[in-house]
């Protein structure tokens, strides 16, 4: 599960700098960093390792 959570994460972050050099989804791609930083918040916290 936590594996999940660390890809889910990557990959919103990859969308969020796709979308804030594009500039076309406008406030959504914050909300998508704000989710990412948050899984990997938890991951860290929880200290787990895969």
């Amino acid at each position: 599960m936590n594996n999940l959570l660390y890809t889910i994460a990557v990959i919103l972050i990859i969308f969020w700098a796709i979308g804030f050099f594009a500039y076309s989804a406008g406030n959504i791609i914050h909300i998508l960093l704000v989710i990412a930083v948050i899984a990997i918040l938890l991951r860290l916290i929880q200290g787990k390792k895969v």
